[in-house]
């Protein structure tokens, strides 16, 4: 009965940290989706504080530029506070898989805002927006959560302190 008891502990310590994880990588994601939306339109449609945008017959450009900027604060805040218990040690080759990673998001939403704007015709800011930054993002998001934690963020920095702050401190490890 103890050892089915402990299993049952580890493994509701495992879902806590995950659930913490997801919790901050959403808080993240909000942060860079709202950088992402922002410098796309600022870039595509002249939002304040430009009057005309310098981009404004380029969507496909616009969305690269705005990815790449949403790219530098999502790995910031997930390097320093979602995932600061397995970030690696060598920062350069982390934001580099990191990139990588983003350029599979960046590929799920170009693909949903060209086959929108391109094959089917809807052209509006509306409609980019509605393709690149709702769908697009939505399963760009759903990549590289996965990915960020399966392939990039591997290296646990304290193993130790990070296994008491998941488990409950009853928790009997004999």
């Amino acid at each position: 009965m103890g050892a089915v008891t402990g299993v049952v502990r580890r493994v509701r310590a495992a879902l806590d940290v995950v659930y913490r994880e997801m919790a901050k990588f959403g808080a993240v994601g909000a942060l860079a989706y709202v950088t992402d939306v922002y410098v796309y339109n600022l870039l595509r449609t002249g939002v304040w504080p430009l009057e005309d945008a310098p981009l404004a017959h380029k969507p496909l450009l616009s969305k690269v530029v705005s990815v790449f900027v949403a790219t530098v604060v999502a790995w910031l805040g997930n390097r320093y506070w979602t995932f600061r218990h397995r970030r690696r040690s060598a920062p350069r080759q982390e934001f580099l898989l990191f990139a990588v990673m983003n350029v599979g998001g960046l590929a799920i939403s170009l693909a949903c805002l060209g086959i929108s704007h391109y094959v089917l015709g809807f052209t509006s800011p509306l409609a980019d927006n509605v393709s690149g930054n709702v769908i697009g993002i939505a399963l760009g998001t759903l990549f590289r959560f996965w990915a960020y934690r399966t392939l990039v963020f591997t290296e646990l920095r304290d193993p130790a302190a990070h296994g008491r702050a998941a488990e409950p401190e009853s928790v009997d490890v004999a």
